[in-house]
């Protein structure tokens, strides 16, 4: 029998049931079984929840991307496309250089992926449609570079545009520069329901005429990422800028605007409900509106009704022609944000008109206009306010039903909320160790990374890159033993270096029951319920499969079967983990806004998430 049909045989496994060491003894997948067997002192069945996330790489494969990673990797870099296709990893398609230009109107309907260089420059009027572009695709990549570059009244409408994706990567650079004639460029329905966006418009509009820029339910329900406008607008005459329903509804989002709007001359820039109902977005606007003449912004209902949140304004509407400024509603964060202001309005003129009406809480005015302006109806809620607003039912950042609770629901016949517990992570393996052990993991090394994953500072996966490493390299808590680990091998010889080799790993089962009520079946408690050390690991965004693990002093372990409220059947199979020891955790930790306590007052439990699992020692 050949290399081919033997590898041929590998099953692939989703449980213990059908699962076996029935591999190629040549595959990463083969050598973690083996290195398992070798380090773990127990005869416990194996938890395939984790050999399957070996790398998938067979053997020929495995043998040439471990060359190329040990000796020459800017060839791997060449191949990084395969290489990522072949090891089940997270890479960005790489757009090839367009050069094509066209010369009417254009619908682009179901596309993906694609390059729109110089597209669309110079024409006199007409439009462009782009309607359920990259609709449902898991990394759509597009550059917009030069597009609509010195047309004449010519109309851009992206709607529904990458709606539904995981992680999205967008860049618009020197887009509708020198537009002339008042075009039109609508962004509608941009980027919903996506996980992780990364949106860039760099020197968009530059020097336009009468350009209108609409963005309407942009980057609605989405889950972190950014937001960048760089050099937005700069020198355009009366280009009016409308942000409606920007980034609603979304979870940890950051927007930067920097030289927005700088010496423009007229127009101006309406946010409308910005950020509203958002968790913990961030804004930053530099040097926006600066030299401008008669610029007028406007900012209504701006990060309404957010959790937390956090917003700077430096140098803005800093010496501006007679120029208007006006905050309406802005900032009622219900979880306590804050806002910065330095340099803003510091050279206002009489004519310059900068008003605040219904203003939030903790906001830092620094060399601000001497001609200070009236604030009306300035709040400062109490803790207990914001506190009893978190856990409002029309909160949508309300601390998730289920998400934590008490030891005592851990009892047969209880009813409770289960949280979503879905992964909601893009689906990734880890890499062999000896290809991760050669590829370069630091903060010091990560240009040679970023190099070979082809990932640019300002694109989502250079950002991507940079706060895994940031995390992963971060001072260990008090009493925190802490890694990260990028192969299973790795993750091993973790646990055993802290909990010995007669170790077990758990998680729980499926995802069902998520986002309803469950019942407690049969509870069991590790090690009889006493209270124990664990490893905890979670996932990090990372191009390859990447665990943050952390030992966890002082919790009780619990499996406990799950079943349907109504039909009593079993439906899945969860792990819990109840920290015992609370006294270090911050007064605002979700745990104490959902339980109504405090730091070392109550134990705390939560389940294992899909994908996450916790290490204990074996009973």
């Amino acid at each position: 029998m050949n290399a081919t049909e033997s590898e041929m045989r590998v099953i692939v496994a989703g449980n213990r049931e059908n699962s076996g060491d029935s591999v190629n003894p040549f595959t990463p997948k083969a050598y973690s079984i083996r290195y398992w067997n070798k380090r773990i002192s127990n005869k416990l069945p194996k938890p395939w929840f984790l050999l399957n996330k070996a790398s998938p790489l067979n053997a020929a494969q495995f043998a040439k991307y471990s060359k190329l990673a040990t000796g020459d990797q800017e060839s791997l870099s060449n191949e990084i496309q395969s290489f990522c296709s072949s090891a089940n990893l997270l890479c960005f398609p790489d757009i090839s250089t367009s050069l094509d230009k066209h010369g009417q109107d254009t619908q682009f309907s179901s596309y993906t992926s694609k390059n729109f260089t110089n597209y669309g420059n110079k024409l006199p009027g007409g439009f462009d449609s782009f309607k359920k572009y990259a609709e449902n695709d898991n990394l759509p990549v597009n550059s917009f570079r030069q597009y609509s570059r010195g047309g004449a009244g010519h109309d851009d409408i992206f709607s529904t545009y990458a709606p539904n994706g995981n992680v999205i990567d967008q860049s618009f650079n020197t887009y509708g520069t020198g537009l002339a004639a008042f075009g039109v460029g609508q962004f509608k329905i941009y980027g919903p329901n996506v996980n992780v966006p990364n949106l860039r418009f760099t020197t968009y509009s530059t020097e336009g005429v009468g350009r209108k820029q609409s963005f309407t339910s942009y980057s609605k329900d989405t889950n972190s990422g950014s937001q960048s406008f760089t050099s937005y607008a700069r020198n355009a005459n009366g280009a009016v800028n409308d942000f409606t329903s920007y980034a609603n509804n979304s979870n940890v989002i950051g927007s930067t605007f920097t030289n927005y709007g700088e010496s423009e001359n007229g127009g101006g820039n309406t946010f409308n409900s910005y950020g509203s109902n958002a968790n913990v977005p961030k804004n930053t606007f530099k040097s926006y509106g600066l030299s401008g003449n008669a610029p007028f912004e406007t900012f209504i209902n701006y990060r309404d009704k957010s959790n937390v949140g956090d917003d700077n304004f430096v140098s803005y509407v800093d010496d501006p022609n007679s120029g208007r400024a006006h905050f309406q509603n802005y900032g009622q964060s219900f979880g306590e944000g804050s806002d910065g202001f330095s340099k803003y309005g510091s050279k206002i003129t009489d004519a310059q008109t900068i008003g605040f009406e219904t203003y939030g809480v903790n906001s830092t005015f620094n060399e601000y206009g001497k001609s200070i302006p009236t604030f009306t109806d300035y709040k400062n809620k109490t803790i207990n306010q914001i506190s009893s607003f978190l856990m409002g039912k029309n909160n949508k950042w309300m601390v998730e039903p289920g998400k934590f609770f008490r030891e005592k629901m851990l009892k047969i016949g209880t009813i409770m909320p289960m949280p979503d517990i879905q992964d909601k992570m893009p689906k990734r393996s880890f890499l062999p160790r000896v290809i991760a052990s050669k590829l370069p993991f630091s903060t010091s090394k990560i240009g040679n990374l970023k190099k070979i994953f082809h990932a640019g500072n300002d694109s989502q996966m250079g950002k991507m890159i940079d706060d895994a490493l940031v995390e992963c390299e971060r001072s260990p808590s008090a009493g925190e033993t802490k890694r990260c680990v990028s192969s299973i091998e790795d993750m091993i010889d973790f646990s055993t270096s802290v909990l010995g080799q007669n170790i077990i790993v758990r998680t729980t089962e499926n995802i069902k029951g998520s986002k309803g009520d469950i019942l407690i079946g049969s509870v069991k408690g590790i090690n009889g319920g006493k209270v124990t050390k664990s490893i905890s690991c979670h996932q990090s965004l990372f191009p390859y499969l990447v665990y943050y693990c952390h030992s966890v002093p002082k919790v009780r372990v619990y499996e406990a079967d799950i079943l349907d409220p109504n039909s009593k059947a079993k439906i899945n199979h969860g792990v819990a983990i109840c920290h015992v020891d609370t006294s270090t955790w911050g007064a605002n930790h979700g745990a104490f806004m959902a339980l109504g306590s405090g730091p070392g007052k109550i134990e705390v439990c939560h389940w294992i998430f899909e994908n996450d699992m916790t290490w204990t020692i074996a009973d």
